[in-house]
């Protein structure tokens, strides 16, 4: 199965995607399965994975409502408080949800960069495992230091890197970064999502040789098993289209084994997030 292991939906709302500044005034307005649909079948792929973008569980119940009106919608990435006493309640209230598959927390926001090594917040990391869900780490590179000392403390959860943990595309930087993910590569679960790229570049002047070496750093350390292909649709739209975002990664793996090309390509996603794992869906939402 071929899928796009990260994108977005959203009805539009000034207030609620404040983050959404002048700068990106493509993205202020609606983006909802019936857009995506045609570019997932138009590229090839058979179903995405839909991850939060609000910190509310009205959003993980908005994305769990679309994943039951959308067959390609094979799986969701919401928004539970893992900082709640109350999070295994929570969780499983929404682990009765076949596609409820991981859980996301926005990182790269909180003002404290080792947010995630609070005690209540590995508390709600080390319930997850209880419903062997993943946990997507959406990071800065600064924050590659206690992401590393999370993943270690919790070696039986599943993490994946958010955006390659969003590299300085645009400035050519990549030392401080490239150390910080070959530390993380070497923890075994611990994977990455080759996503995110044109919106850390120069986003109306990028060329696909300034994502090279930061691709060759992701490959060469995660390797081909702990990879997968994300858009980040539709908040890739500021850097370029789908077809042109998928592109970027096509051509650099187009070398690669056609074993190895569909493992980056939907299957390393398939196995996990268990996108097959046939829980019968619970009752929907009102």
């Amino acid at each position: 199965m071929k899928v796009d292991a990260h994108q977005h939906f959203w009805n539009y709302d000034p207030v609620e995607y404040d983050w959404i500044d002048e700068s990106m005034a493509v993205l202020k307005r609606d983006y909802l399965p019936s857009q995506l649909g045609p570019l997932l079948k138009g590229n090839t792929f058979d179903g995405c994975v839909a991850v939060q973008v609000r910190q509310t569980e009205g959003e993980t119940e908005f994305l769990l409502q679309l994943a039951a009106q959308n067959h390609f919608i094979k799986g969701v990435v919401g928004w539970v408080d893992l900082c709640d006493p109350n999070v295994v309640e929570r969780l499983t209230h929404y682990y009765q949800f076949s596609k409820f598959c991981g859980v996301r927390h926005i990182i790269q926001a909180e003002p404290d960069d080792h947010f995630m090594l609070r005690d209540d917040f590995q508390r709600g990391i080390s319930a997850l495992g209880k419903f062997n869900l993943a946990y997507d780490i959406l990071i800065f590179p600064k924050h590659l230091e206690p992401a590393f000392e999370l993943a270690k403390k919790f070696s039986d959860q599943r993490f994946i890197i958010d955006h390659m943990a969003k590299p300085n595309i645009k400035d050519g930087k990549i030392k401080d970064w490239q150390g910080g993910m070959e530390r993380l590569s070497q923890l075994p679960n611990v994977t990455c999502k080759v996503s995110g790229l044109v919106t850390e570049a120069a986003w109306d002047g990028w060329k696909v040789e300034d994502f090279a070496q930061y691709l060759e750093v992701v490959f060469s350390s995660f390797g081909v098993e702990r990879t997968m292909i994300g858009s980040d649709w539709p908040v890739c739209l500021l850097g370029g289209n789908y077809g042109d975002v998928i592109g970027i990664v096509n051509d650099y793996i187009s070398d690669y084994s056609v074993k190895d090309q569909k493992k980056i390509m939907g299957l390393n996603a398939t196995k996990f997030y268990q996108l097959n794992k046939g829980k019968s869906y619970g009752p929907q939402f009102k």
